[in-house]
């Protein structure tokens, strides 16, 4: 027998951007190698996340995700939906939104800012750096900023066995991408998730914050956004320049309901500068980052691949993204069918 420890964790209540909360179940078992239908369901204080009021504040947390966590002995991460006392899911549960289909498959890319004193970690005390231009994929001092704290946290996402395929600097001196990608919705925003938060508890130990704000610092420099990469099997394996353009075509009429759904304060960073599209405007085109969905250049040469919806922002919760994006994509589907 051993004592093992589950980080249960899960987005709370507060509107219109959730934050991550977690809390340790040490459970002794003869073994665990990750089976999360061993996992007992546990409650929380929903009055103290703004899930519940005071008079009937216990939340239920179902474990549906469990990664390796190699920062503790026999520690395991459990991503959870959050749950009313009577089983049904709670309303700020979005992931029970999420029509689950194997075909789909996405990538995230999501940037943050490394804060530091309320600036960007790079940033002289006084004043700004240099222009943007030589800190994008950049390396050398003055060029980055944050590197240790970085290689860290895609360490600890890789040993925990989750959908990291790269990282790079950005546009802005301190800040930083990674990109995450799974094989069905819920794989992809459980890793999401899961990545989110080795981020934020790695930070605790360099002193500083992050910030996933779409435009953490005003005037001339980009802001962060969570680009969405997603295919299903027709894109990927049947494919055609119409069926591209029929699908790009189906989101123009809901650009509003994405919005809605793709982030906080997400205005500030649409603006049809810095590689983006306006928010109130949509539009598409290949190897256009100033579009609202970009075709890769490679999905254009055979008409087969995937499509790149540059609106999300950093903040945006990727269960209303992958639920908005699939619902979108197969109302494309069936107006081609009739």
């Amino acid at each position: 027998m051993a004592n093992y420890k589950f980080e249960y964790i899960w987005l709370d209540g507060y509107m219109p951007e959730p934050n991550l909360r977690s809390k340790t179940k040490v459970i002794n078992m003869d073994s665990f190698t990750g089976e999360v239908d061993k996992l007992p369901m546990w409650n929380f204080d929903g009055s103290s996340t703004r899930q519940a009021e005071g008079h009937s504040s216990d939340c239920v947390l179902k474990p549906v995700s469990v990664y390796p966590d190699t920062a503790r002995v026999n520690g395991w991460l459990v991503v959870c939906e959050v749950l009313n006392p009577d089983g049904t899911p709670h309303k700020s549960n979005t992931r029970a939104k999420v029509n689950d289909d194997p075909d789909f498959w996405f990538g995230f890319e999501q940037e943050y800012v490394i804060m530091a004193n309320d600036k960007p970690v790079g940033f002289p005390v006084d004043g700004y750096p240099g222009p943007q231009g030589p800190y994008y994929c950049a390396v050398g001092t003055g060029k980055v900023a944050g590197r240790d704290m970085v290689e860290e946290h895609l360490d600890a996402c890789l040993e925990a066995g989750l959908g990291i395929t790269g990282i790079n600097a950005e546009v802005m001196l301190g800040q930083w991408e990674y990109q995450c990608f799974g094989k069905g919705a819920l794989k992809a925003c459980d890793d999401l998730i899961a990545s989110r938060y080795l981020l934020h508890r790695i930070s605790e130990s360099y002193g500083v914050e992050i910030d996933l704000h779409p435009k953490p610092v005003k005037g001339d420099w980009n802001g962060s956004g969570m680009h969405c990469n997603f295919s299903n099997r027709a894109m990927r394996e049947v494919g055609g320049e119409s069926m591209f353009k029929d699908i790009c075509e189906a989101f123009r009429p809901v650009h509003d309901e994405h919005i809605a759904v793709y982030g906080a304060n997400n205005e500030q960073r649409l603006t049809g500068l810095h590689e983006t599209q306006s928010i109130d405007q949509f539009s598409y085109g290949v190897s256009d980052r100033g579009a609202s969905i970009r075709i890769p250049v490679t999905t254009a040469e055979t008409w087969m691949g995937y499509l790149e919806d540059r609106r999300p922002a950093s903040n945006a919760d990727p269960y209303l993204v992958a639920s908005r994006i699939i619902k979108t994509v197969a109302n494309a589907f069936e107006t081609v069918k009739a």
